[in-house]
This record gives structure tokens, C-alpha cells and sequence, in this order.
């Protein structure tokens, strides 16, 4: 694994066992512990802060070590934003894109990375650079269809899709041969995140899990 051996597979078995990972966007993180907490404890381990948020680096470092959480930074475009993810305590980093800036510093610290692709070329870019799943983005432009067509050329590739992912598409994704699926505020509405108010949330998370783990 070229981008952090022992992280890569703890990340990538994360996934495959959820089925959904959490990404986290809002004007504000009121309770960022309590959040991946309230998260991890539905059964949704993976947790992306996005770089988006004002305070996206100090709600990763105040969540880093929540128990049975695997927080990582999302919307991460340039070298010196990987490395202050890196430096907050981030596990892993997404980029919408091929960024190819951020996979030295994550390679350097055996942080994985995770590269956006929306067409066949960035999806070999991506796959080359060592990303260690790919993010369809944005899934939402092509729905599942478009995911299964490129599972045609791409058997092998691990494709999580992002970016308008809902509880009525999200088992359609994964029928298609996503590994597992991103999603934002459908399952993450930004008034929990900037008002700490998980009740709505944990009930959500719930219905995900239901889904996703439900037989196809």
C-alpha cells in the first residue's frame, strides 16, 4: 500500500464494514467531539471534516481521538493544508480532485489519501498516485448508472461515491459496486453540526445503517 500501509487497510476495512462514511459541512462546528462521538456510536466510524468549515483544523484536532472514530479532513486541495490536517491529528485526506499537492506530504507521514475522479483519466490518475480508494465526484452528476458503467473498465477499483448521495440513492450506489458511500447533509444536516444537536442526527445515522447493510 503506497500511501500508509498499516492506516490504508484500517481506513479501507472501516469503509467496507460501514458501508457510509460522514462528511461534515457548516458555517461552524459547535461540538466536534460529541459529533464523531454521537457519529461512531451509530455505527458510522468514518468522519470528514471539510476544509470548508471555518474551523475545520481545530475540530479534527478536538475529535482526532474520539473512541472508535476515524476522523479524517475533507475538501483538501494543497500541500500545506494536507500537512495541517496531518499535523490536527487527521487520519486520512480527501481531495474532490486529483490534487496531486497533497499526496507527498501524506506519503511522508503514511497518512492515506483519498483522490476525486469524475471521468476514466482521473480515475487511472487517481489509481496511479496510490489513493486508496477513489471518490466519484460529483456521484450525483451520473447517479449509480454512471458508477457501474465505470466498473465495467475498472473491476478492480474501489469507488466511494460523494456529493449528492441521499438515503434514497445510497443502496443504489452500492448495488453498483461502490464499496462504501460519502455522505454530507442529507445524513449530516449543517444545523446539527452548528448547533450541537444530535437527537435528528443519531436518528438519520440509523437509517443509513439500515440500509446499507440491508441485502441488495
Amino acid at each position: 500500500m503506497t500511501s500508509g500501509g498499516r492506516t490504508v487497510t484500517e481506513l479501507v476495512d472501516t469503509l467496507r464494514e460501514d458501508r457510509v462514511a460522514a462528511v461534515i459541512r457548516g458555517r461552524s462546528v459547535r461540538d466536534p467531539r460529541g459529533l464523531a462521538l454521537a457519529l461512531a456510536s451509530s455505527g458510522i466510524r468514518c468522519v470528514e471534516f471539510t476544509l470548508t468549515l471555518p474551523d475545520a483544523f481545530e475540530a479534527i484536532a478536538a475529535a482526532c481521538d474520539v473512541d472508535g472514530a476515524v476522523v479524517g479532513a475533507g475538501t483538501v486541495i494543497t500541500a500545506a493544508d494536507a500537512e495541517r490536517a496531518i499535523e490536527a491529528g487527521a487520519r486520512f485526506v480527501v481531495s474532490p480532485g486529483v490534487a496531486m499537492e497533497i499526496v507527498p506530504p501524506c506519503r511522508e507521514a503514511q497518512i492515506p489519501f483519498v483522490l476525486g475522479a469524475s471521468t476514466p483519466s482521473e480515475v487511472m490518475q487517481a489509481t496511479a498516485a496510490g489513493s486508496a480508494v477513489v471518490k466519484l465526484f460529483p456521484a450525483g452528476l451520473g447517479g449509480p448508472k454512471y458508477l457501474k458503467d465505470l466498473r465495467g473498465p475498472f473491476p478492480r477499483v474501489m469507488f466511494v461515491p460523494s456529493g449528492g448521495v441521499s438515503v434514497d440513492n445510497v443502496r443504489a450506489f452500492l448495488d453498483a459496486g461502490a464499496v462504501a458511500a460519502f455522505a454530507g447533509s442529507d445524513l449530516v444536516p449543517s444545523a446539527a453540526v452548528e448547533n450541537g444537536d444530535f437527537e435528528g442526527l443519531l436518528a438519520q445515522a440509523q437509517r443509513y445503517r439500515a440500509i446499507v447493510l440491508s441485502e441488495a
